[in-house]
């Protein structure tokens, strides 16, 4: 079998993996995965495994593969990546979105963060191990999943719900959203690792009135009673509930125990990265979308909007009881799309795997549990009993906004973060 360098090949994986066009609308009417999918398989198998490759819908495609670990008879280990991307804009990008180009050190490209980097490290690091006969201790089981942007419905919630055997005796999970490093000050570096997601609520909310001529007077204006509850989800100050994953990032991140009152001063200090890190100190809901009539000088019938929520763990019914009084008694809710929120402690043999991986090549490395503001495969992964976190690691320099970029322009990252990349999934998985 040939043999394959990980740290040689990963940008040339991520940089095909982005020129294959993914991009998820959330319609089902998109490209699909089914070339990411077929790609990734044909890379699995030129090393002796065998991928199942899953249509849960024409062209929304999911990848399985198992590698037979020394010792079967242990749990076993999840790596997931999803396949698709967002949408874009191309002409707001500096290099286009689908070119995979590398420039100015980084991979350019819709996907090169979110996430077909991290399906480019597992696909690297497996096919280096696999090359050289090295098997992991115990089995691991790959996934690269269809849907993940637009809630998992073809990916990883058809596979958890369809093909759980296919996930028998995973215990715990890796994947996206954790492992990347944040500078703070100018000699610390921490890398965050998600323990924790927000649930989510995309709702669709309506109010109805009574239709008739704009000159009119109208008590029963469908449109002011949505305006009035939307405007006040909009600006209402949803407290701050400190979880225990949000308590642990504070205490192992700054050696304090933090207290509600002083959160938000806190993350202040986080510059960039506050924007993820402050939407977790509290249930959040932004309205997204409005719709109502059809002519100026006509006063419509109905009205609808949508509302972003999310809510933090162990704070679900506190969210929902709040929005239900917040909208009154006129605009009613619907869900568009609602999963749960998932939180497991810092702690085990899987955590000290990760932060000393990362420490082995960066003696900087701190690694800090932190909250996840969006979500991931996770959620549904969990219903299946396993334990995950969020870790595609990367070491990013200061200056990069990498948070930003998450559906972002000019989304890309940098060539080494790559290649560091694998040299940590390396350690990590001779030591799970």
């Amino acid at each position: 079998m040939t043999a394959f360098n990980g740290e040689d090949e990963v940008a040339e994986l991520c940089r095909d993996l982005i020129r294959i066009d993914s991009t998820n609308a959330g319609d089902n009417a998109g490209p699909g995965e089914r070339a990411a999918a077929e790609y990734v398989a044909e890379k699995l198998a030129e090393v002796g495994l065998e991928p199942h490759i899953l249509e849960s819908d024409d062209k929304r495609a999911n990848v399985i593969a198992r590698i037979e670990g020394e010792d079967s008879s242990r749990g076993a280990l999840l790596l997931h990546g999803h396949l698709d991307v967002v949408p874009f804009n191309a002409a707001d990008w500096t290099h286009h979105p689908l070119s995979g180009e590398i420039a100015d050190g980084c991979v350019w490209g819709r996907g090169a963060v979110d996430m077909k980097d991290m399906d480019a490290m597992i696909l690297a690091v497996v096919r280096q191990r696999l090359s050289e006969g090295r098997r992991p201790p115990r089995d691991v089981v790959l996934a690269f999943t269809a849907d993940e942007e637009a809630g998992g419905t073809y990916g990883a919630q058809w596979l958890s719900q369809r093909h759980a055997d296919l996930f028998e005796g995973c215990t715990e999970a890796i994947g996206e959203v954790g492992g990347f490093s944040v500078s703070v000050g100018e000699a610390r570096r921490l890398y965050l690792i998600e323990a924790a997601e927000k649930g989510i609520a995309w709702m669709k909310l309506a109010a109805s009135g009574r239709a008739g001529h704009g000159s009119m007077l109208n008590s029963e204006n469908a449109v002011t009673e949505l305006a009035e509850a939307v405007g006040r989800i909009g600006r209402y100050e949803w407290p701050v509930r400190l979880t225990p994953t949000v308590r642990a990032f504070f205490r192992e991140a700054f050696e304090i125990e933090i207290e509600a009152h002083d959160a938000e001063a806190a993350v202040a200090k986080l510059g960039s990265l506050a924007r993820m890190i402050g939407a977790t100190l509290r249930n959040t809901a932004n309205p997204t979308m409005l719709d109502a009539g059809y002519k100026a000088n006509v006063i419509p019938q109905t009205a609808t909007a949508h509302v972003d929520g999310r809510f933090l763990p162990g704070y679900e019914e506190e969210f929902f009881a709040t929005i239900d009084e917040l909208l009154g008694p006129n605009v009613t809710r619907e869900f568009v799309y609602h999963d749960i929120a998932v939180e497991t402690a810092f702690d085990g043999p899987l955590v000290r795997a990760m932060a000393d991986a990362l420490q082995a090549e960066d003696p900087g490395a701190r690694a800090v549990p932190y909250t996840l503001s969006g979500g991931t495969d996770l959620k549904a992964f969990s219903r299946l009993g396993i334990r995950g976190f969020g870790f595609a690691p990367l070491k990013l320099p200061a200056d990069l906004d990498f948070s930003g970029m998450f559906h972002g322009v000019d989304e890309r990252v940098p060539v080494d973060s790559l290649q560091f990349g694998v040299r940590v999934l390396d350690r990590f998985l001779d030591a799970c």
